[in-house]
């Protein structure tokens, strides 16, 4: 079963998810998860503050803006409603737009050209609304369907693009994390300038390239991060789509989702239970909220993504995007049924 036929299938909570506070009157702290140098207090797993009339819809990815307000995308299973909400760095509801493709919201990123920010939006599974670029208001500066390219010239091809990554020349990558498994690379100008990766499981093939980071931690030698996710490794590319080489399979990450990277630091939210961190040698710092009996309930038929009551404090269900704030906390979003978001304080 993939995952839209288990949406449309698996029976919707209608509790919410756990709420942490500084301290209950138990005298239970805050779980804090890391390492010396990394370590993060879960202040809450229930994150921004929703209007009345909205509910989450399956969240799926987090970006910030240089103000340090966060967009949020959930994917749209229900009612009606916008597929991007913008909260303020304390977490009150800003505004919202993008209810065009509802059904189909998914990836997100933000980008400052010249004076001006904008949103680059990734639409998995909306019909002609692949790809948009909009300020960060909504409004829409160009939006992109299927791609003109050889690649894409059989109908039954599929394309359903699920992340965007940024160059420095002013161009961006996409990757085609739930369609037929290429990577494309486009110019400043928004046009398609190169098509590599496809179906397969050795070097340079990819199964579900789901996220994607350049990662310029090197800055001498730039290099594209690919979460190859149903092969279970992290790919390296060059920028010009040559496949440096892969990690072995299920033994750096498990499902990995998303990446991007904070001064040395790579962060990786992992479907499977866990948010990873990775130092500037790509050796692992920590994995916050790994615990190997809670993965195999969570594994166990997917069914705790619909089940809150069943959450625990401090461990993750199926983190599908997280990033780092202006003060280097973390916001982790779930692929879950109600929605969770949850909010790590940088403490040490």
């Amino acid at each position: 079963m993939d995952r839209r036929q288990f949406l449309a299938t698996a029976a919707v909570a209608t509790a919410g998810p756990i709420i942490l506070g500084a301290e209950d009157k138990g005298g239970t702290k805050n779980p804090v998860l890391g390492v010396e140098g990394h370590k993060y207090e879960v202040i809450t797993h229930n994150w921004g503050v929703l209007p009345p009339d909205y509910t989450w819809q399956t969240t799926h990815n987090v970006a910030f803006d240089s103000e340090g307000n966060a967009y949020i995308t959930h994917q749209g299973v229900g009612k009606q409603m916008d597929v991007v909400l913008v909260f303020d760095p304390k977490g009150k509801f800003v505004r919202s737009f993008g209810k065009e493709f509802h059904g189909g919201g998914h990836g997100i990123e933000i980008r400052k050209e010249g004076s001006d920010e904008f949103c680059y939006l990734s639409n998995t599974w909306t019909k002609q609304l692949k790809l948009m670029k909009t300020d960060l208001k909504g409004k829409v500066v160009w939006s992109k369907g299927r791609p003109d390219c050889k690649e894409y010239e059989d109908p039954k091809k599929n394309y359903n693009p699920t992340n965007i990554c940024f160059t420095a020349d002013g161009g961006f990558i996409v990757g085609d994390g739930y369609g037929s498994a290429y990577m494309l690379k486009y110019d400043k100008d928004a046009k398609l300038t190169k098509v590599f990766g496809g179906a397969g499981k050795e070097l340079g093939k990819l199964s579900t390239p789901h996220g994607q980071w350049v990662d310029a931690r090197d800055k001498d030698k730039p290099v594209l991060v690919i979460c190859d996710r149903a092969n279970h490794r992290l790919h390296t590319f060059d920028l010009e789509g040559k496949a440096i080489s892969a990690t072995k399979a299920d033994e750096v990450v498990l499902f990995p989702a998303h990446c991007k990277t904070r001064g040395d630091v790579l962060l990786v939210p992992d479907l499977h239970a866990r948010v990873s961190l990775f130092g500037k040698d790509n050796k692992l710092i920590t994995h916050l909220g790994d615990d190997t009996d809670w993965r195999k309930k969570v594994l166990d038929g997917m069914k705790v993504r619909t089940q809150p009551k069943e959450w625990v404090a401090g461990k993750f269900v199926h983190p599908h995007d997280a990033a780092f704030d202006k003060e280097g906390n973390i916001v982790v979003v779930e692929w879950v049924s109600t929605g969770r978001v949850s909010f790590l304080k940088k403490v040490g």
